[in-house]
């Protein structure tokens, strides 16, 4: 805590420790756009939006309050643990009322030869050179979508919920992660593979590119 700081705590009859910081950026309120609602209900946090529900338990040490379109983010913890706490959680509700506004995309592009991706009701199925297709459940709450154009080598998946869809991008990426001679696998639309070279072909095991 900083010099002022303590002598302010001091001159409340307040020890240092006691007093609680903020956060500058936890502090700032967050807007709930129109169309979506924010409730507390049974020490949880709940939105609703346009692009689905989400829910979140919230800690005792974390207090909520909604009102005038907004949610404010304060912790009772002592001294700088309340202002990570709440910066902490002033970010991840931020995120749950983007996702129920507007929502997240993830993007993977399959490489490969014979490498394709099809979506049947919930399942996606793909065929990464195995001698087996694999197929995914389609978590709830996540919804993937295969342009036509991309002729199954692209997997669109879009949701409200941050977290599960990065966790199910990265599911379909493990299948099948891009290998480093020649980058043959699943990768997230724009990742930089780092490819290695060959192993040496010709006379004496020499050369090669």
């Amino acid at each position: 805590m900083s010099t002022a700081a303590t002598a302010t705590a001091k001159a409340n009859g307040a020890p240092a420790a006691s007093r609680f910081m903020q956060s500058r950026v936890g502090k700032r309120p967050i807007a709930i756009p129109k169309g979506v609602t924010a409730a507390l209900k049974s020490g949880a946090l709940e939105v609703q939006g346009p692009k689905g529900k989400l829910s979140r338990p919230i800690p005792s040490t974390v207090d909520l309050k909604v009102e005038n379109s907004a949610i404010s983010v304060t912790s009772s913890l002592p001294g700088r643990d309340a202002s990570r706490m709440q910066g902490l959680y002033r970010a991840l509700i931020a995120t749950m009322v983007k996702g129920a506004t507007e929502g997240y995309t993830k993007t993977l592009e399959l490489k490969g030869t014979g490498y394709r991706a099809e979506v049947k009701g919930t399942t996606l199925n793909l065929a990464l050179g195995f001698s087996h297709p694999v197929n995914y459940p389609l978590p709830s709450g996540i919804k993937c979508e295969i342009p036509a154009d991309s002729k199954g080598t692209i997997i669109i998946l879009t949701g409200a919920d941050k977290g599960l869809m990065g966790q199910t991008a990265a599911k379909i990426r493990a299948f099948r992660p891009p290998e480093p001679y020649g980058g043959k696998g699943v990768r997230y639309q724009g990742e930089r593979v780092r490819e290695k070279a060959g192993k040496a072909g010709g006379k004496g095991g020499k050369g090669g590119k």
